[in-house]
């Protein structure tokens, strides 16, 4: 039915008030009609006048999903469209058209989610603001539905991919802060009724959600270029605004965990999503330094520090990039504020202290991407610098008995020789790094893990700084007798004489090794090849590689790298003999 039609039955449908099922099906299928032939002028002039009010009320909601359809076609002019559209939620029965265009969202294209969200919300906003009583309910379940289709968006991963847009996030994110602005700005105007206070908890619901999807996921730079703002630079910076406006407490929030109004929202029923939603916000603000400017200044570094701990170590038990690079901002920004040698060692004791480094060292050790690997040094080390003395000591023992690993161990044992070193150069005295306490220390630390078993050529980070810092600390305690000497001496001296058979073993293996693959290069070709894979060799693991499985050439210069670093080991060893020696005379 098209235009010439629907004149047949305006007549009988403007004198009455009862319209029927076949009226509606009659005036959908003549909209309808209209819209797909191109008539929506001559539809958007019926909807205008007067006299059609009452008939559009009743029956125009159902025009509702071919208009936005039109809308949302490439190859039309969707003005007369958006005109009906704007006409029919300023008309049509509130509840009725929230239903169908929350409807709408929900049913999203997913190849055109961004497209159809950006036209829909104007038209949400628009029939929220006509609600009053229900209005905090109506926006709550509009975000609800926004939230979830923006967060299938894929997140950019770069300036590039964020100038470009390809999905539609970063337009999006800018589209719903419009959409919250006048709620946002009603909270503000009307702080204290009902209705305003349903909307401040409706609206840090939103904040808080936001907070973990997108913002957690993306990498935050203010500017894409250098004259464009990063519009997901600008969303953060609105969403802790927001926070600002409806006189939601960042400290509260972060520090004190209850949030005004949600006790039987969503947020609250899964305290893992919170406070990822909490971490987020801790990243922007002690990280990017985004609304700082309203947190009180009167909370401890030490304090800051331990209530972000806990957002740290969840962002630093993902295995998502993004989250990890803003894990280790947080904790090193965080480490930034607090004074050396200040953390007591009771902080040990909590759960989150006692977290974080370990992740630290499994990033360390296992992550694949290598400034995260760096980046974690980088934060264990200042994580060190800033436990006082007692704290260190009992870090240092707890690391080397739970993480068997040579390079972090090697870490601890350097950090022990310049503990000890800082103490004597500035005359600052810590008894946990002086007298019986650093011997005590020491008994634990310079061993052979494994005994005369043990892989020197994968511990070698380990028996190098060992080494070394027994070599310091008989050189210093000769100079200047502390009353550790002859404990020193006795524990260098059972390292180097388990340290020597261990030498003994290896180099004698891996110069049997070095001398037979030297004589398997003289076999002729053919009989190379059938002979080279039974070899011994084959057996022989560096470093977790089998050598067979490598070219002769490498397996020559592995094996002759093995022996150079033995003769290096055994010349330290031979000093602190000397070292030894020289001081009993």
């Amino acid at each position: 039915m098209a235009a010439n039609q629907l004149e047949d039955v305006v007549q009988r449908w403007r004198t009455t008030e009862d319209f029927k099922p076949e009226d509606h099906e009659l005036f959908l299928n003549a909209g309808h009609t209209c819209i797909a032939q191109g008539d929506s002028s001559q539809l958007l002039d019926f909807i205008k006048e007067e006299a059609n009010q009452h008939i559009v009320r009743s029956m125009g909601c159902g025009l509702l999903p071919a208009l936005v359809n039109e809308v949302l076609r490439k190859d039309c002019c969707p003005a007369n469209c958006q005109a009906i559209l704007s006409k029919l939620v300023q008309i049509c029965s509130v509840k009725e058209v929230l239903d169908i265009l929350l409807k709408q969202v929900e049913e999203t294209d997913p190849n055109a989610v961004a497209d159809s969200i950006i036209v829909l919300m104007p038209l949400i906003q628009s029939v929220l603001m006509r609600m009053n009583e229900s209005k905090a309910h109506g926006l709550a379940l509009a975000l609800d539905s926004l939230q979830k289709q923006i967060s299938k968006l894929p997140v950019p991963y770069s300036h590039k991919q964020e100038q470009e847009d390809v999905y539609g996030l970063c337009r999006c994110c800018t589209a719903v802060l419009t959409f919250v602005q006048p709620f946002v700005q009603e909270v503000k105007n009307q702080d204290t009724n009902s209705v305003a206070t349903e909307l401040r908890a409706t609206l840090l619901q939103f904040c808080m959600k936001s907070l973990r999807e997108p913002l957690l996921q993306v990498q935050l730079d203010r500017e894409v270029n250098m004259t464009q703002i990063s519009p997901l630079w600008s969303f953060a910076t609105e969403i802790m605004a927001i926070l600002a406006v409806i006189q939601e407490s960042l400290p509260k929030i972060l520090f004190y965990h209850p949030l005004r109004g949600q006790e039987d929202t969503f947020l609250e029923k899964d305290a893992c999503l919170l406070n990822e939603s909490r971490a987020c916000m801790a990243y922007l603000l002690f990280v990017q330094l985004i609304a700082i400017e309203v947190f009180p200044a009167v909370f401890s570094p030490v304090f800051v520090l331990q209530c972000n701990m806990e957002y740290i170590n969840l962002l630093l038990n993902r295995k998502d990039e993004s989250w990890i690079l803003k894990g280790l901002d947080l904790h090193v920004k965080s480490l930034e504020r607090v004074t050396n040698c200040s953390l007591p060692v009771e902080l040990l004791e909590l759960k989150s202290f006692h977290e974080v480094p370990k992740n630290l060292i499994t990033i360390m050790i296992d992550c694949p991407i290598q400034h995260l690997r760096e980046k974690s040094l980088v934060a264990f080390q200042l994580f060190i610098e800033k436990l006082n003395g007692e704290a260190k000591h009992t870090f240092f023992r707890r690391i080397m008995k739970t993480s068997p690993h040579a390079g972090v161990e090697s870490t601890i044992i350097k950090n022990i020789k310049n503990q000890v070193e800082r103490c004597r150069k500035s005359g600052y005295e810590d008894s946990w790094f002086e007298g019986t306490l650093l011997i005590t220390l020491l008994r634990d630390i310079i061993v052979l893990p494994q005994g005369h078993e043990t892989d020197l050529l994968n511990g070698m980070d380990r028996v190098m700084e060992s080494l070394n810092l027994l070599r310091y600390l008989l050189i210093q305690e000769r100079k200047k007798s502390t009353g550790i000497w002859t404990d020193l001496c006795h524990i260098a001296d059972s390292y180097s004489k388990l340290l020597r058979v261990c030498l003994s073993m290896s180099k004698s293996y891996y110069g049997t090794e070095l001398k037979r693959l030297r004589e398997d290069k003289k076999i002729k070709a053919k009989e190379f090849k059938e002979a080279s894979g039974k070899r011994l060799v084959q057996s022989l693991i560096v470093k977790r590689e089998k050598l067979g499985n490598m070219p002769c050439e490498a397996q020559d210069k592995v094996l002759q790298c093995a022996l150079v670093t033995y003769d290096l080991m055994e010349s330290l060893v031979v000093r602190i003999e000397e070292i030894i020696e020289d001081g009993q005379k």
